[in-house]
């Protein structure tokens, strides 16, 4: 877990949950440089040396206004990381297989990254006991990512090349957890290629002979 301030304990002390409180106007400065502020810091110190008081140091504010902006330190990490990967991904070319390529091939190339690999699986085990921050990282960075890539499925099932039977929940969970499967345990790694190679594989037990036929092809 985090470390919610400079309290001189040998262990992590989890995460700071004073709530917001109402007041000044927040500063919307802070909304774009506290992100990239807790990027840095993540790749320098990692998930368990992030405080409150080196983000604010690191983004040239105050702890008072982080508190009135984010719950807790890691509601702050679940915002950089929804900027980091980015949240709309799959575009929409007429391609199905290139859409899907283009938008997993985000998330491959976030998590290459030294925060992807630091800071998922810790990130992970705190949503499992803070039911609040779950709720924040589904709807801020997990559910609008899916919803793209869900888009993407649904037009090619209405271009005839994914068979409209297909089970688009399952698809989405085979297309992305190639990726997580390996951030989280990290026993393979996250190659140039993996996007090509997940989608070739999942669209060939789903789709319809012409959306077989790779574009290139």
């Amino acid at each position: 877990m985090v470390n919610s301030g400079s309290r001189p304990t040998g262990r992590p002390t989890g995460r700071d949950t004073t709530p917001a409180r109402p007041g000044r106007p927040r500063d919307a400065r802070i909304d774009e440089t506290v992100p990239r502020a807790v990027l840095d810091l993540l790749d320098e110190v990692g998930y368990a040396g992030l405080t409150m008081e080196g983000v604010a140091a690191r983004a040239g504010t105050s702890k008072p206004a982080l508190r009135r902006r984010w719950r807790s330190l890691p509601h702050m990490v679940v915002e950089a990381l929804a900027r980091t990967v980015g949240t709309s991904p799959t575009p929409d070319t007429g391609c199905t297989h290139c859409d899907l390529v283009t938008g997993i091939g985000t998330l491959s190339r976030a998590f290459t990254t030294t925060v992807g690999r630091r800071v998922l699986p810790a990130l992970v085990a705190d949503l499992a006991g803070d039911p609040d921050l779950e709720k924040e990282f589904r709807r801020s960075y997990f559910e609008p990512r899916r919803a793209t890539t869900a888009a993407a499925l649904r037009r090619g099932i209405e271009r005839g090349d994914i068979r409209p039977d297909a089970d688009i929940d399952l698809l989405l969970d085979m297309l992305a957890a190639t990726t997580y499967y390996r951030v989280l345990f990290g026993h393979l790694p996250i190659t140039p290629g993996l996007a090509e190679d997940v989608v070739t594989v999942v669209l060939a037990g789903v789709a319809t002979d012409p959306g077989r036929v790779h574009p290139s092809h």
